[in-house]
Order: C-alpha cells, then structure tokens, then sequence
C-alpha cells in the first residue's frame, strides 16, 4: 500500500511557491491565492517556501528579519499546509539556492536581465541600493524553482516575466548539456477570488506597501482592527449596493464579501436592496473576520510553541535539501566541478 502511495505520490506535478518574509501578507494575497495552498496539496507534489534570501536585495533589520522569517513560516502553517504532506522550508536554510544561482548567473545574459521590468521599478524606487543582488534576483528565482525541478509555477501577471526568464534559463542551460532541468510551465488557477483592491484607493491593488494603513486588511490584523478598515472603507454617494462601472468601491467590497461567503455577486445585491452602506461594511468586515478566525486561531497556538516550529524548521529545509543537492551536483557535474 506504501508503494502504491508513493508512486501516485511520483506521478503527480511538482508545484513550488515561494514567499518573502518582508511583511505580513493582506487578505489580497489570502484569498489571491493562500487560501487555496492546502487544497492544492491534494493535487500536487508541493514546495513552499520563505524566500528570504530574496528580502535583502532591499536593507533589512537583522532581528526584524529573523523574526519576521519564524512569523511566515508559521503563517505557512496556520493557514493549513501540513509539512507531512509536502515540504515546507527557509530559502536560507539550503545552501544549494544560493550555490546553484551563481551557476545560473554565468548562463544569464546582461541584456536579459536589464529587460526585467521589476529590476527597472526597484532601482527607481531604491535609487541609493541599487546592488547587484537587485539585478540578478531572477537568477537566484530561477534557482529556487529548476533546483526542485518543478513543474508548475503558480503566477501572477507581475511574475510571468520571470517564470519566462526561468524557462529561457533552462532551456540554455540543457541546450549545452543535455536533460538536466524541467522547464517549468506557468500555472494560473481555474478559479480564485477577484483581484482585492485597496480599501482606500479601489483602483490599486491592496498592497503590502501601501503607506495608507487603512488601504490593507493583513491576515494577523485584531478582529476589531479588520472592522474599524471596513468601515472606512471608501464607496461612492449613491448608497446602492450593486456591482456597476464607476463603482470601484463597492465592486471591491462585494468581491471581498463574495470571495469568503461564496455569495454571487446578483445574491449580495440582492441580499442588500435597500439597505445602507454601513450594513453592507459591517457584513463585509464580520465575514472577514470568521473567515480568518480558524487561521488566527492556529497562529496564536504555533507561535506560542517555538521549539515545534524549529522542528519544522529543520524536517522542512532537510527534505528540501535532499531534491535541490541532486539537481545542483548533476549541474556542477555537467559543468565541470570536482564533487
């Protein structure tokens, strides 16, 4: 039966997904896609990670750093993944991305990596830190995800560029030596919640970055910090609740609402017909609220026992470390490295 288990187990897709720990993810990213990881564990071989080795490319606090990296694992965690059912780990934690990036370095052009779009925007907005790091950083994402020989690659239109890099990358990189990386596909799921707009600009999307602190509901936020965000939530002067063009903010809040009570958007109008803006925020904020209760809930347990998280911790990076270690000696070894 054990055989039988672990050759599904082989035949399934490998998925990897990973995560920066540079603050804590809102509802966007929730129901964007968090959400959904736990049941993609059932479908898929799956990796997910703390992408932390990423995070410095822009200065961090080192302490601040360290915790915030603990905080997204259990996160990880809290929201459902199960580390027996797949791997869970630190980027830090396996030497091999880091080892197997600077290979890749040497098979990436200058002008491909002058072309990203994301080294472009951060170098504007970190003009005093442009580094280096900054410019190679689809190196190292491509690392992450050839070291694991993934698959598939859950993306959004602000990755596409570089899963596309990744795939150029590989396909170079076999080119010269042979079968030695899958080129990965881009995965976009079937379904998932519309796109989650900020509460205070409706026309951008809710952002961990966004200076307004009322624009971004976080997955940690206090039951009574969601409600008082809904609140102020900005809508317009014609206290309708339906879902129209010029509209953004309402259309905003019904898809928030629609995403965690599974409430068509005709059923909400419906269900609200005549009734105020303040009972719609209201009942936007409390299913919110009961949606993350189970999360918040596991949270609070797994911070409170540190020394399992480190267990997981350690299980996690050593499982990962056993797929990366082969990908990145059958690489050295193509290249030419004594091992």
């Amino acid at each position: 039966m054990d055989n039988q288990i672990s050759q599904e187990t082989q035949k399934r897709k490998r998925s990897l997904s990973l995560i920066q720990p540079t603050s804590v993810p809102t509802l966007g990213n929730y129901l964007g896609a968090m959400r959904g990881w736990p049941s993609f564990q059932q479908q898929f071989d799956t990796i997910y990670g703390v992408a932390d080795l990423h995070s410095i490319t822009v200065r961090q606090e080192p302490q601040k750093l360290r915790k915030q990296t603990e905080e997204l694992f259990a996160m990880l965690l809290a929201i459902g993944l199960d580390p027996e059912n797949g791997i869970v780990f630190i980027q830090s934690q396996v030497p091999a991305h880091s080892q197997l990036a600077w290979i890749l370095n040497c098979y990436t052009q200058f002008g491909e990596l002058s072309r990203m779009t994301q080294f472009k925007d951060k170098a504007a907005q970190h003009k005093d830190n442009v580094n280096a790091g900054l410019f190679t950083y689809p190196c190292l994402m491509a690392a992450d995800i050839l070291l694991y020989q993934a698959d598939i690659v859950p993306v959004g239109e602000d990755q596409r560029q570089h899963l596309e890099i990744t795939r150029d990358i590989a396909e170079r990189f076999n080119g010269v030596y042979g079968n030695v990386f899958t080129v990965p596909e881009a995965y976009i799921p079937k379904t998932g919640a519309k796109r989650i707009m900020s509460l205070q600009d409706p026309t951008r999307k809710m952002s961990k970055s966004d200076p307004n602190p009322k624009g971004s509901v976080f997955i940690t936020d206090a039951p009574e910090t969601i409600m008082k965000k809904f609140k102020s939530a900005v809508t317009d002067s014609e206290m309708s609740v339906r879902y129209a063009e010029g509209k953004d903010g309402v259309n905003n809040l019904m898809a928030i609402y629609s995403a965690v009570t599974g409430s068509s958007l005709e059923q909400i109008e419906s269900d609200f017909s005549g009734r105020g803006y303040g009972d719609f925020k209201k009942a936007v904020g409390e299913a919110v609220v009961a949606e993350l209760e189970p999360f918040r809930k596991r949270y609070a347990e797994l911070t409170a026992d540190r020394q399992y998280l480190r267990d997981c911790m350690e299980a996690g990076a050593q499982k990962a470390s056993r797929i990366a270690s082969r990908t990145l000696n059958k690489a050295m070894k193509k290249v030419g490295f004594l091992i």
